[in-house]
C-alpha cells in the first residue's frame, strides 16, 4: 500500500502530465524516487516508477515513459526483489503499454528477463517472461527475437513456437525445406534438455504439414519402442524424429549410425554441426574435440533465416529402429 506521501506526490505529477508537462513531470519522477532509493524506502521508489511510467505511456509519451520502466528494473536490482507475481505483472503490464517501435522496449524485456535470471530461480531468466515475450514477438512477426524467448519458456510456449516456424515456412512452402525450419525449435531444444518441447513442437510441425500436403508420403513404421512417420522426400525431418527417439532409448552407436545413414543430407546444413556435436556429448556420452559454448551457439543458430538445401535430398525405404 502506498503511503500518503506517495499519493499526494503521484496525483500532483499525473496532474502535470495531463496538462501536458510532460518534461518537468519525467524530471520530477526521476528526482522522487531517487530520493525514496537513497533512503532504502524501494518500494515508494517502486510505486512511483511504475504509476509515472504507467502515466506517460498512456499519453504517449514512450520515451519518458520507457526511461522510467528501465529505472524501475534498476531498484529491482538495487532491492534484491525476487520475482513474484505481483513484481512480474506490473513489469507485464508495462509492456504492454509500449509500442513495438518504441526503441527501449526491447531492452525493458531484456532487463526485466536478466533481473528474474539474478534473483529468481531459473538461471535463463523466468519461463512465464519468456513465454510473454515470445508470443508478443511472435505476433508481431518478429521471428528471431520470438524463438530465442519461446525456447526458454513454459509448456505452452512449444504450440506458439511450432505455429510461427510453420507460418514462417509457408512464406516459402517448398515441402523439401520443411525440416530447415522445425529444427530451430528442436536442437535447441535438446542443447537446454527440454525433450518435452522438442517433442511437442515436432509433433505440431507434422501435423500441420500432412494435414497441408495431402500428396505427401508418409511411412508408419513401428519398433518395439515407438511409432515413428517417415517421410520418403523428407530424410532430413525424419534424421529429426529419430534423433529425439534416440536422445531416449539410444546409446553412441545408435547416435553414429544416425548420423551415417543420414550423411549426405547433414552435408547440406553445417549450421547443425556445433548443435549436433553438443547434443552428441550431452545424450550419447561423445566427447567433444573442442569446447562449445551453448549460448554462442544458439545465438548463431537464431541469427538468420534457414538454410536452403543445395538440392532437394531423397531417401528411399525406410530407417530400421530396431
Amino acid at each position: 500500500m502506498a503511503s500518503r506521501n506517495v499519493e499526494k506526490t503521484r496525483a500532483r505529477l499525473q496532474k502535470r502530465i495531463e496538462e501536458g508537462q510532460y518534461y518537468e513531470a519525467h524530471q520530477q519522477l526521476r528526482v522522487v524516487s531517487q530520493r525514496y532509493i537513497k533512503i532504502g524506502d524501494y518500494n515508494s521508489a517502486i510505486e512511483i516508477l511504475s504509476s509515472g511510467a504507467q502515466a506517460l505511456l498512456k499519453a504517449g509519451q514512450t520515451g519518458s515513459g520507457g526511461d522510467l520502466c528501465l529505472l524501475l528494473v534498476d531498484v529491482y536490482r538495487t532491492a534484491k526483489l525476487t520475482p513474484d507475481a505481483a513484481s512480474k505483472a506490473r513489469l507485464v503490464e508495462l509492456i504492454t503499454m509500449m509500442p513495438a517501435e518504441e526503441p527501449s522496449r526491447k531492452r525493458f524485456i531484456n532487463e526485466a528477463i536478466a533481473w528474474t535470471a539474478k534473483f529468481g530461480e531459473f538461471p535463463a531468466g523466468d519461463p512465464e517472461l519468456h513465454h510473454f515475450a515470445g508470443n508478443l514477438y511472435a505476433q508481431e512477426d518478429e521471428v528471431y527475437e520470438a524463438e530465442k524467448h519461446l525456447i526458454l519458456g513454459t509448456k505452452e510456449s512449444a504450440d506458439v513456437l511450432a505455429r510461427m516456424l510453420y507460418d514462417w515456412y509457408k512464406e516459402n512452402p517448398e515441402v523439401h525445406t520443411a525440416p530447415n525450419y522445425i529444427a530451430r525449435a528442436v536442437l535447441p531444444c535438446l542443447l537446454i534438455g527440454n525433450l518435452r518441447d522438442a517433442n511437442r513442437s515436432l509433433d505440431l510441425f507434422i501435423q500441420q504439414l500432412i494435414q497441408d500436403n495431402s500428396t505427401l508420403v508418409v511411412q508408419e513404421v513401428q519398433s518395439a519402442s515407438a511409432d515413428v512417420r517417415i517421410f520418403p522426400s523428407l530424410p532430413l525431418l525424419n534424421f529429426l524424429s529419430l534423433l529425439r527417439l534416440g536422445v531416449q532409448t539410444g546409446g553412441a552407436d545408435v547416435f553414429r549410425n544416425l548420423k551415417s545413414h543420414y550423411a549426405s543430407q547433414l552435408r547440406e546444413v553445417p549450421a547443425w554441426d556445433d548443435a549436433l556435436e553438443q547434443i552428441g556429448e550431452m545424450y550419447f556420452g561423445i566427447q567433444i574435440r573442442r569446447p562449445t559454448n551453448i549460448l554462442d551457439m544458439m545465438g548463431s543458430m537464431f541469427g538468420g533465416g534457414p538454410p536452403e538445401p543445395r538440392q532437394t535430398p531423397q531417401i528411399t525405404g525406410s530407417f530400421d529402429l530396431d
